[in-house]
């Protein structure tokens, strides 16, 4: 009884053990693939979205846009042909969240703080409302959008800081 213990017990080991093998093999595999410099586009961690993009950019359902960054300099990102202004903004989101990772390390950015002062511009036309179809701007595969500064208007429900002041000055004069 003993000794088939122990052998059922060796084979777990022997089980537990290839699995490690295979998952190692499978990681050396990967690495090796996202290495190549035909991959190069690839995210270092990529999901399967960012895979499922780029198979449709070589395929012609998505299209690839560059965006001009303030200091000059360029990145590229995927988004599907029947894209949005959101998805846009999301694709540069991951992009740049993925570069400063890649460069410092963790490092936080508000979005909010971005999308209220920047649009992104394209042909001097500020991209403002985000369900609107790209397509609907020209925009197209190998197309290059910009940030442009956006101060967003008072129509949008947003007071100044004076115009607040005035208001609850007033009431205080009330009393």
């Amino acid at each position: 009884m003993m000794e088939i213990e122990s052998i059922s017990k060796g084979d777990e080991d022997i089980g537990y053990n290839s699995s490690n093998v295979k998952k190692a093999k499978l990681q050396s595999t990967l690495a090796a693939l996202l290495d190549d410099p035909i991959l190069t586009d690839l995210p270092k961690k990529p999901t399967l979205s960012d895979v499922d993009t780029l198979i449709s950019v070589e395929l012609g359902s998505a299209m690839r846009i560059s965006v001009l960054k303030l200091d000059g300099t360029f990145f590229d990102v995927a988004v599907m042909n029947s894209a949005t202004v959101k998805d846009l903004k999301l694709a540069i989101k991951r992009k740049v969240i993925e570069m400063e990772q890649s460069k410092m390390g963790h490092r936080h950015i508000s979005w909010k703080h971005v999308w209220a002062n920047f649009a992104i511009s394209y042909h001097n036309q500020k991209l403002l409302d985000d369900n609107s179809a790209l397509h609907g701007f020209g925009i197209c595969t190998n197309s290059q959008v910009n940030f442009a500064p956006y101060i967003m208007s008072k129509g949008f429900g947003k007071h100044s800081r004076r115009r607040k002041h005035r208001f609850f000055h007033g009431l205080n004069n009330l009393g």
